[in-house]
């Protein structure tokens, strides 16, 4: 069974780091792509843009122009899990992070949510003073 739990979401203070976690059980992270999404209050989840998104080969990432800069993927083959390291945190990146599994080893073009089959419960964010 596919599963994805996010974890390591919180309050934080603007200009603040966060580094959250995607544990992955029922496959293997060489075999597909992982992207992390994000759902901003009043918004839709699945139709959006991935935020960031690491291919299974050779750790291929990609970003979206917003993120580039404050933003990082990575991966622990060995643990299955995939973390998104956030710095610089502002009030707008309030929202739930999810993490979601697509169907091929490298990440679409264009990582839009409607294409990925899998998705994890999400993890909190809140950056506030």
């Amino acid at each position: 069974q596919v599963q994805l739990v996010e974890s390591g979401g919180g309050l934080v203070q603007p200009g603040g780091s966060l580094r959250l976690s995607c544990a992955a059980s029922g496959f293997t992270l060489d075999r597909y792509a992982i992207a992390w999404f994000r759902q901003s209050p009043g918004k839709e989840r699945e139709d959006g843009e991935a935020i960031s998104c690491i291919s299974s080969v050779n750790g291929i990432t990609y970003y979206s122009d917003s993120m580039k800069g404050r933003f990082a993927i990575s991966r622990d083959i060995d643990k299955n899990t995939v973390y998104l390291q956030m710095d610089s945190l502002k009030p707008e990146d309030t929202a739930v992070y999810y993490c979601a599994r697509y169907g091929l080893k490298f990440c679409p073009s264009v990582p839009a949510g409607s294409l990925f089959s899998s998705w994890g419960q999400g993890t909190q964010v809140s950056v506030s003073s």
